[in-house]
Protein backbone atom coordinates (compact mmCIF):
# COMPACT_ATOMS: atom_id res chain seq x y z
CA UNK A 1 0.00 0.00 0.00
CA UNK A 2 1.19 3.47 -0.80
CA UNK A 3 -1.12 6.25 0.34
CA UNK A 4 0.25 9.70 -0.53
CA UNK A 5 -0.47 12.93 1.30
CA UNK A 6 -2.94 13.94 -1.43
CA UNK A 7 -4.66 10.57 -1.02
CA UNK A 8 -4.99 11.23 2.71
CA UNK A 9 -7.12 14.32 2.12
CA UNK A 10 -9.42 12.18 -0.05
CA UNK A 11 -9.56 9.54 2.70
CA UNK A 12 -10.49 12.13 5.31
CA UNK A 13 -13.21 13.51 3.03
CA UNK A 14 -14.87 10.09 2.83
CA UNK A 15 -14.97 9.77 6.62
CA UNK A 16 -18.34 10.55 8.20
CA UNK A 17 -16.72 12.82 10.78
CA UNK A 18 -15.13 15.10 8.18
CA UNK A 19 -17.40 14.78 5.15
CA UNK A 20 -18.67 18.38 5.39
CA UNK A 21 -15.25 20.05 5.20
CA UNK A 22 -14.05 21.91 2.12
CA UNK A 23 -11.14 20.61 0.03
CA UNK A 24 -8.84 23.26 1.50
CA UNK A 25 -9.85 22.33 5.05
CA UNK A 26 -9.31 18.63 4.35
CA UNK A 27 -5.87 19.31 2.89
CA UNK A 28 -4.95 21.37 5.94
CA UNK A 29 -6.03 18.55 8.26
CA UNK A 30 -4.29 15.95 6.09
CA UNK A 31 -1.06 17.92 6.50
CA UNK A 32 -1.31 17.20 10.24
CA UNK A 33 -2.00 13.48 9.71
CA UNK A 34 0.58 10.70 9.88
CA UNK A 35 0.39 7.49 7.86
CA UNK A 36 0.73 4.14 9.64
CA UNK A 37 0.94 0.72 8.00
CA UNK A 38 -0.41 -2.11 10.16
CA UNK A 39 0.10 -5.77 9.23
CA UNK A 40 -2.42 -8.57 9.72
CA UNK A 41 -2.60 -9.50 13.40
CA UNK A 42 -0.73 -6.38 14.53
CA UNK A 43 -2.21 -4.36 17.37
CA UNK A 44 -3.18 -0.79 16.58
CA UNK A 45 -3.67 -0.08 20.30
CA UNK A 46 -4.25 -2.09 23.48
CA UNK A 47 -6.93 -1.80 26.14
CA UNK A 48 -5.73 0.47 28.97
CA UNK A 49 -3.09 2.17 26.83
CA UNK A 50 -3.10 6.00 26.86
CA UNK A 51 -4.87 7.48 23.84
CA UNK A 52 -2.64 9.72 21.76
CA UNK A 53 -4.99 10.52 18.90
CA UNK A 54 -7.60 9.49 16.35
CA UNK A 55 -7.16 6.63 13.89
CA UNK A 56 -8.96 6.74 10.54
CA UNK A 57 -8.84 3.62 8.36
CA UNK A 58 -7.62 4.45 4.86
CA UNK A 59 -7.46 0.83 3.71
CA UNK A 60 -8.13 -2.50 5.40
CA UNK A 61 -10.16 -3.50 8.47
CA UNK A 62 -9.68 -3.29 12.23
CA UNK A 63 -11.31 -5.54 14.83
CA UNK A 64 -12.20 -3.85 18.13
CA UNK A 65 -12.39 -6.27 21.05
CA UNK A 66 -12.16 -6.76 24.80
CA UNK A 67 -10.40 -9.67 26.48
CA UNK A 68 -11.58 -11.37 29.67
CA UNK A 69 -9.29 -12.40 32.52
CA UNK A 70 -9.50 -15.92 31.12
CA UNK A 71 -8.32 -14.78 27.70
CA UNK A 72 -11.66 -14.98 25.88
CA UNK A 73 -12.40 -12.26 23.34
CA UNK A 74 -15.62 -10.32 22.83
CA UNK A 75 -15.67 -8.54 19.50
CA UNK A 76 -17.30 -5.11 19.75
CA UNK A 77 -16.96 -4.01 16.12
CA UNK A 78 -15.12 -4.59 12.88
CA UNK A 79 -14.37 -1.18 11.35
CA UNK A 80 -13.74 -0.75 7.63
CA UNK A 81 -12.01 1.75 5.34
CA UNK A 82 -13.44 5.24 5.75
CA UNK A 83 -14.32 4.76 9.43
CA UNK A 84 -12.73 6.34 12.47
CA UNK A 85 -11.66 4.19 15.41
CA UNK A 86 -11.99 4.70 19.17
CA UNK A 87 -13.06 8.35 19.15
CA UNK A 88 -14.18 8.69 22.79
CA UNK A 89 -10.77 8.67 24.57
CA UNK A 90 -9.56 11.41 22.22
CA UNK A 91 -11.85 13.77 24.11
CA UNK A 92 -12.34 12.35 27.61
CA UNK A 93 -8.60 11.90 28.18
CA UNK A 94 -8.99 8.31 29.35
CA UNK A 95 -7.21 5.20 28.10
CA UNK A 96 -8.46 3.01 25.28
CA UNK A 97 -11.45 1.02 26.62
CA UNK A 98 -10.75 -1.88 24.21
CA UNK A 99 -8.05 -3.17 21.87
CA UNK A 100 -7.80 -2.84 18.10
CA UNK A 101 -6.07 -5.30 15.76
CA UNK A 102 -5.71 -5.35 11.97
CA UNK A 103 -7.61 -8.23 10.36
CA UNK A 104 -5.94 -7.55 7.00
CA UNK A 105 -3.15 -5.34 5.70
CA UNK A 106 -4.27 -1.89 6.89
CA UNK A 107 -3.29 1.74 6.30
CA UNK A 108 -4.16 4.29 8.97
CA UNK A 109 -4.34 8.09 8.95
CA UNK A 110 -3.43 9.17 12.49
CA UNK A 111 -4.23 12.64 13.89
CA UNK A 112 -2.89 13.55 17.34
CA UNK A 113 -5.24 14.52 20.16
CA UNK A 114 -3.75 18.01 20.29
CA UNK A 115 -4.21 18.65 16.56
CA UNK A 116 -7.73 17.20 16.47
CA UNK A 117 -8.93 19.13 19.52
CA UNK A 118 -7.50 22.35 18.08
CA UNK A 119 -9.21 21.63 14.79
CA UNK A 120 -12.54 21.00 16.52
CA UNK A 121 -12.24 24.38 18.24
CA UNK A 122 -11.92 25.96 14.78
CA UNK A 123 -14.63 23.74 13.23
CA UNK A 124 -17.38 22.97 15.81
CA UNK A 125 -19.34 21.00 13.20
CA UNK A 126 -16.62 18.33 13.31
CA UNK A 127 -17.11 17.96 17.06
CA UNK A 128 -20.88 17.59 16.55
CA UNK A 129 -20.35 14.89 13.92
CA UNK A 130 -17.96 13.09 16.23
CA UNK A 131 -20.61 13.18 18.96
CA UNK A 132 -23.07 11.57 16.54
CA UNK A 133 -20.57 8.81 15.71
CA UNK A 134 -19.88 8.17 19.40
CA UNK A 135 -23.65 8.03 20.01
CA UNK A 136 -24.07 5.45 17.24
CA UNK A 137 -21.31 3.34 18.77
CA UNK A 138 -23.01 3.54 22.16
CA UNK A 139 -26.28 2.32 20.65
CA UNK A 140 -24.43 -0.59 19.02
CA UNK A 141 -22.80 -1.51 22.34
CA UNK A 142 -26.20 -1.41 24.08
CA UNK A 143 -27.43 -3.81 21.40
CA UNK A 144 -24.51 -6.16 22.08
CA UNK A 145 -25.24 -6.07 25.81
CA UNK A 146 -28.91 -6.80 25.13
CA UNK A 147 -28.05 -9.78 22.93
CA UNK A 148 -25.60 -11.20 25.45
CA UNK A 149 -28.02 -10.71 28.33
CA UNK A 150 -31.34 -11.78 26.85
CA UNK A 151 -30.65 -14.30 24.06
CA UNK A 152 -29.08 -17.74 23.92
CA UNK A 153 -26.01 -18.64 21.86
CA UNK A 154 -28.30 -20.61 19.55
CA UNK A 155 -30.53 -17.57 18.98
CA UNK A 156 -27.56 -15.27 18.35
CA UNK A 157 -26.12 -17.72 15.84
CA UNK A 158 -29.45 -18.11 14.02
CA UNK A 159 -29.80 -14.31 13.82
CA UNK A 160 -26.39 -14.05 12.14
CA UNK A 161 -27.19 -16.92 9.74
CA UNK A 162 -30.48 -15.33 8.69
CA UNK A 163 -28.83 -11.94 8.20
CA UNK A 164 -26.10 -13.47 6.03
CA UNK A 165 -28.66 -15.49 4.05
CA UNK A 166 -30.50 -12.25 3.32
CA UNK A 167 -27.46 -10.13 2.45
CA UNK A 168 -24.99 -12.63 0.97
CA UNK A 169 -27.03 -15.70 0.08
CA UNK A 170 -27.53 -17.11 -3.41
CA UNK A 171 -30.66 -19.17 -4.08
CA UNK A 172 -29.80 -22.56 -5.58
CA UNK A 173 -31.52 -25.90 -5.93
CA UNK A 174 -30.10 -26.92 -2.54
CA UNK A 175 -31.27 -23.79 -0.70
CA UNK A 176 -29.71 -20.43 0.13
CA UNK A 177 -25.94 -20.75 -0.08
CA UNK A 178 -23.33 -18.40 1.42
CA UNK A 179 -19.89 -18.42 2.97
CA UNK A 180 -19.38 -17.46 6.60
CA UNK A 181 -17.22 -14.29 6.59
CA UNK A 182 -15.11 -15.58 9.48
CA UNK A 183 -13.88 -18.79 11.06
CA UNK A 184 -15.89 -20.50 13.80
CA UNK A 185 -13.41 -19.05 16.33
CA UNK A 186 -13.89 -15.48 15.06
CA UNK A 187 -17.65 -15.96 14.93
CA UNK A 188 -17.57 -17.20 18.53
CA UNK A 189 -15.70 -14.05 19.57
CA UNK A 190 -18.37 -11.90 17.96
CA UNK A 191 -21.20 -13.83 19.66
CA UNK A 192 -19.63 -13.94 23.10
CA UNK A 193 -18.98 -17.67 23.29
CA UNK A 194 -16.39 -20.33 22.39
CA UNK A 195 -15.69 -22.09 19.09
CA UNK A 196 -16.90 -25.48 20.31
CA UNK A 197 -20.39 -24.15 21.00
CA UNK A 198 -20.60 -22.53 17.56
CA UNK A 199 -19.63 -25.81 15.87
CA UNK A 200 -21.98 -27.81 18.11
CA UNK A 201 -24.95 -25.54 17.35
CA UNK A 202 -24.25 -25.60 13.61
CA UNK A 203 -24.19 -29.41 13.71
CA UNK A 204 -27.42 -29.45 15.70
CA UNK A 205 -29.16 -27.21 13.15
CA UNK A 206 -27.87 -29.50 10.41
CA UNK A 207 -29.22 -32.56 12.23
CA UNK A 208 -32.59 -30.82 12.41
CA UNK A 209 -32.59 -30.49 8.62
CA UNK A 210 -32.40 -26.70 8.60
CA UNK A 211 -28.84 -26.33 7.31
CA UNK A 212 -26.04 -28.02 5.47
CA UNK A 213 -22.61 -27.17 6.88
CA UNK A 214 -19.23 -27.72 5.27
CA UNK A 215 -16.62 -25.71 7.23
CA UNK A 216 -17.52 -22.08 6.36
CA UNK A 217 -19.88 -23.05 3.52
CA UNK A 218 -23.51 -22.84 4.66
CA UNK A 219 -26.71 -23.88 2.88
CA UNK A 220 -29.95 -22.75 4.53
CA UNK A 221 -32.46 -25.42 3.53
CA UNK A 222 -35.42 -24.09 5.50
CA UNK A 223 -35.23 -20.34 6.09
CA UNK A 224 -38.77 -20.13 7.49
CA UNK A 225 -38.11 -22.97 9.91
CA UNK A 226 -34.84 -21.38 10.99
CA UNK A 227 -36.58 -18.05 11.65
CA UNK A 228 -39.31 -19.79 13.64
CA UNK A 229 -36.70 -20.80 16.22
CA UNK A 230 -36.35 -17.11 17.15
CA UNK A 231 -40.05 -16.83 17.99
CA UNK A 232 -40.71 -17.46 21.69
CA UNK A 233 -43.22 -20.17 22.43
CA UNK A 234 -45.72 -19.99 25.28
Amino acid sequence: MNVTRTDLSAVLGKTALLSGLTRAELQMLAARAVRKSIHIGELLFSEGEPCRGLHIIAEGRVRIFKTSMGGREQVLAIDNAGESVAELPVFDGGPYPASGVAVEETEIAFISRHDLQAYCMEHPEVALKMLAVVGARLRRLVGIIEELSFTTIRQRLITVLLRLAESEGIQTGRGIEFLLPASHQELASQLGTVRELISRNLMRLQAEGLLEVDARQIVVKDKKGLGALLTPTN
